[in-house]
């Protein structure tokens, strides 16, 4: 009987000496979430330009080749990121009063025709075509508190045989959140 109670008080002593933890947390909806994003507030995303973009250009016989940039800078406080669209509005031929520059024919970065026009975000010499719908151009997988900021730059391809004048078109950028 006595080794009986020894190992019952034994293990008795082992249950009072070791402490219980008790894990705390905050309440739903509080804290922060990936260590910048108060979590539980709705996240935010702007976009904005440095405004239209004028390219100068004198043509030559042989094709002259300018270019302008422009920058768009998104911000956003979604932990997932966002991704960045780029098209033409209606059209995607430079127009000056009805004489047109259309878009390159360029599906991947190569130079530019004579004629036409294009754009990148490497600054190369190489260039893409505008199109109708939307074309990827950036995509950033955290938040951008601060501003994330992309240029793409434009450029021409001109001869003597285009009219001189001011050729004009409307570009669209759409910034978008990730999803999951």
């Amino acid at each position: 009987m006595k080794k009986t109670t020894y190992i019952l008080a034994i293990a008795l002593l082992l249950t009072i000496i070791v402490p219980s933890f008790v894990a705390q947390a905050q309440p739903y909806g509080k804290g922060i979430y990936n260590a910048n994003v108060p979590y539980g507030t709705q996240t935010a995303l702007s976009i904005s330009t440095n405004g239209n973009v004028s390219i100068p250009i004198t043509p030559v016989s042989s094709g002259a080749l300018a270019t302008g940039t422009s920058t768009v800078t998104v911000t956003s406080t979604d932990v997932v990121g966002y991704k960045l669209y780029v098209r033409a509005l209606t059209n995607t031929n430079l127009n000056n009063l009805g004489a047109l520059l259309p878009a390159s024919a360029n599906g991947a970065p190569a130079p530019l025709a004579t004629n036409t026009w294009g754009y990148n975000t490497d600054a190369t010499a190489n260039f893409v075509g505008m199109e109708l719908a939307d074309t990827l151009i950036r995509t950033l997988n955290a938040p951008a508190s601060t501003g994330d900021v992309t240029t793409l730059t434009y450029g021409i391809r001109v001869d003597l045989a285009k009219p001189a004048g001011k050729y004009i078109n409307t570009v669209i950028y759409t910034a978008v959140p990730s999803t999951d």
